[in-house]
């Protein structure tokens, strides 16, 4: 086991080698490009785009600064990824469209705060099943004038979570939010995005991406679809969060929408007046671990150029090992804070002594604290050969 986790160390320099050789290549291509273009009149090149897409993942991005009215981010904005819980956002609009949220019954209330700060889905399905199904869908393109959102197909009426949608529309989306909705509406669905909870209802951590890579303020919906555990409890969450839990190829002649690789997407709006909009989809390697891909969005997250966003200081370290607690105090009999996706990358503040932990081969009475979880785990399940992380200064 040593060998592996310094392999990972290894694995990563060499990562970091195979960059800049392709870096020093591209760079030198683009000179040798400009100097034997020079004389030659051509239209200006497409700003270049920021967003690292890990290898493997298939990406829909978009990011717009309301202050300018512009996009800083834009990479396939108009390809179509199944919604998995972002659709959440237009089930909640259409139940307040046209009414405020004191209309609401106490019943109906409660469900769309539990769908929001928790992507609570047995409230989704009570609105699906009771508002018209894909009719909501229907209803909220033509309002919004939505250009690539479509309810599910045919074949699969009840998943909520494969409505089409790109990162485009859900610029879209919060746009009417902020700037179209009733000021009502718009401060209920902002309120409760704001207090999204790090554990969803399925046991899911959720505070990937946007609520991941930004300091507060933010307000997020996120989605997730196609992964057999996601952190923070034990739990035997079906394969798919939308009704049924089979993951499914949509049958030739509906749409191409991917109903088949794992999905995480991050959505929301981040800094001082809500001023950037950002929305990542994300389609990953079947197979892939919720850790690696909560991981992989983060770093393609933390890429973009986000105005107004403020990032949070400390060290992003990888972990190994599954069932990892975050606990309250650097000992092993402090109480839980929560459980980290098996793998997950995690940012350390700062390292302090507690506690010896054993797990054989390794023994370490160092700790980590991890600010944006508000506690500490143990030294031994990061992904380093050293007991006390070099570089991290100490608690």
């Amino acid at each position: 086991m040593s060998s592996a986790r310094g392999g990972a160390v290894v694995r990563s320099a060499r990562r970091g080698a195979v960059r800049a050789g392709l870096l020093a290549a591209a760079l030198g291509a683009l000179v040798c490009t400009t100097a034997s273009a020079a004389s030659v009149e051509s239209p200006s090149p497409p700003p270049a785009v920021r967003a690292d897409v890990p290898a493997g993942v298939t990406a829909g991005v978009a990011v717009f600064d309301r202050h300018t009215g512009t996009f800083t981010e834009q990479l396939n904005t108009a390809g179509q990824f199944r919604s998995a819980s972002v659709v959440k956002l237009l089930i909640a609009l259409d139940v307040l469209w046209n009414r405020g949220p004191d209309s609401l019954s106490a019943a109906d209330r409660s469900r769309i705060d539990a769908m929001l700060r928790g992507s609570d889905d047995a409230a989704a399905s009570t609105f699906w099943a009771n508002n018209g199904a894909g009719a909501i869908v229907d209803r909220m393109v033509a309002r919004l004038g939505l250009t690539d959102t479509v309810r599910p197909p045919s074949t699969h009426p009840g998943y909520w979570g494969y409505t089409a949608l790109s990162a485009r529309d859900t610029v879209r989306i919060y746009r009417y939010l902020l700037d179209s909705a009733p000021p009502a509406v718009r401060d209920y669905v902002l309120g409760n995005l704001r207090q999204s909870t790090r554990c969803a209802t399925d046991g899911y951590d959720q505070h990937f991406g946007i609520a991941g890579s930004f300091n507060r303020p933010w307000a997020v919906k996120q989605g997730w679809s196609g992964f057999s555990s996601g952190g923070c409890t034990a739990t035997t969450a079906k394969a798919a969060k939308e009704p049924g839990g089979t993951v499914a190829r949509t049958p030739a002649g509906a749409d191409a929408v991917d109903l088949a690789r794992p999905a995480l997407h991050t959505t929301g709006v981040v800094g001082a007046g809500d001023r950037s909009i950002v929305a990542v989809f994300t389609l990953h390697p079947s197979g892939t671990s919720y850790g690696k891909a909560y991981t992989d969005v983060g770093r393609l997250t933390r890429s973009l150029n986000v105005p107004g966003a403020a990032r949070p200081a400390g060290t992003w370290i990888g972990t190994w090992g599954s069932g990892v607690r975050v606990r309250t105090q650097a000992t092993t009999t402090s109480g839980a804070v929560t459980t980290l996706p098996a793998g997950v990358e995690v940012l350390v503040g700062c390292q302090k002594r507690g506690q010896q932990v054993s797990a054989p081969p390794y023994v370490n009475d160092w700790w980590a604290h991890l600010p944006q979880y508000g506690g500490y785990m143990t030294n031994i399940y990061l992904s380093v050969p050293e007991n006390q992380v070099p570089g991290v200064p100490v608690c």
